[in-house]
């Protein structure tokens, strides 16, 4: 069977995991790496042997996929130019900076009969798998995902960067849109929100508490979901899930669930070179990612209204 020529745009730190990861894949060649710094590209490229390109139009013909993890602004125009030359794309998330340029790398992604998948990588980790096949009517959600700060991905706030991956999880359990959005955020070491604390409301009744932070002392990656007679703990970094369930006669069983342990962007990128050959739905498709830009985009206003807020409450105090 003929592997999948791909190419990686962008040479960033994600840029580099996408080739590490395409290279070690048995159903894609590794055919170029593009990036606007051609110094950067040749560096990647000696580490992961392949052509070296500056413009995403050299691509044309010479492959048939390719990952887009240039920065977040860039998504939409470098996006749709890959899916007008007739190449498929998987786009690192956030899918774009606005639901404009979304839906704008959807319909052509549509109109060129392209495949577009979104790279939020937990719809692929082992222990999300394993919470969704224990999935009945989930309830409460809490969840956490602290980073320590470094300076990548500065181009957007904490909740675009880190939160958006939890939100995406959420909405693909419960199924349905929040009804209400609750959300406070600061600014600590960049001009953008660096720590967010969220509450979503769902018409079924279910709620989610979500905290995202890059200024934490340490990294956390954990999701706790409550449903009738069960809680279950998953550890995303350990891909480790947890089941906690009362039974008939009141009593109270523990087990860990089962999990295949994997990483999840060689996963992704498996699922996504499948999509390909066979042109079916990815598991994360533009929908599903224009959703979850949605929220995040809402939660973003709900932070800014807030900050108003507190602004007024601090000028009412220094004049008392």
């Amino acid at each position: 069977m003929r592997k999948i020529r791909a190419a990686v745009v962008g040479a960033g730190e994600f840029g580099r995991r996408h080739l590490r990861a395409i290279q070690q894949s048995e159903a894609a060649e590794l055919v170029a790496v593009v990036d606007i710094d051609p110094a950067r590209a040749a560096a990647a490229a000696q580490v992961y042997p392949c052509a070296a390109l500056s413009h995403p139009r050299e691509l044309n013909g010479r492959v048939d996929a390719a990952v887009v993890a240039v920065p977040t602004t860039a998504h939409a125009d470098v996006g749709c130019a890959l899916l007008e030359s007739g190449i498929d794309v998987l786009v690192e998330k956030p899918i774009a900076q606005d639901l404009t340029s979304a839906r704008r790398l959807m319909e052509t992604a549509a109109a060129r009969g392209r495949v577009l998948q979104v790279g939020h990588l937990e719809r692929f980790n082992p222990a999300v798998t394993a919470l969704q096949a224990a999935l009945r009517l989930p309830l409460f959600f809490e969840v956490h995902r602290l980073s320590t700060f470094t300076p990548r991905s500065l181009d957007i706030d904490v909740v675009l960067d880190l939160m958006i991956h939890d939100i995406d999880v959420v909405l693909s359990l419960v199924g349905e849109m929040p009804e209400e959005i609750r959300a406070a955020g600061i600014s600590i070491l960049t001009p953008k929100v660096d720590i967010a604390n969220v509450r979503l409301a769902f018409p079924g009744g279910c709620v989610a508490n979500l905290t995202a932070s890059r200024v934490s002392t340490e990294r956390v990656r954990k999701l706790r979901m409550f449903q009738p007679h069960q809680y279950i703990s998953v550890d995303y970094s350990k891909q480790e899930a947890f089941c906690l369930a009362v039974t008939a006669g009141r009593d109270i069983s523990s087990n860990a669930l089962k999990t295949e342990r994997n990483e999840p962007l060689l996963l992704e990128l498996e699922s996504f070179f499948q999509c390909v050959r066979d042109r079916s739905r990815p598991r994360v498709n533009g929908e599903d990612a224009a959703r979850a830009l949605e929220v995040a985009l809402s939660i973003l206003a709900k932070i800014e209204e807030h900050s108003r807020v507190v602004a007024r409450s601090l000028v009412s105090g220094r004049k008392a």
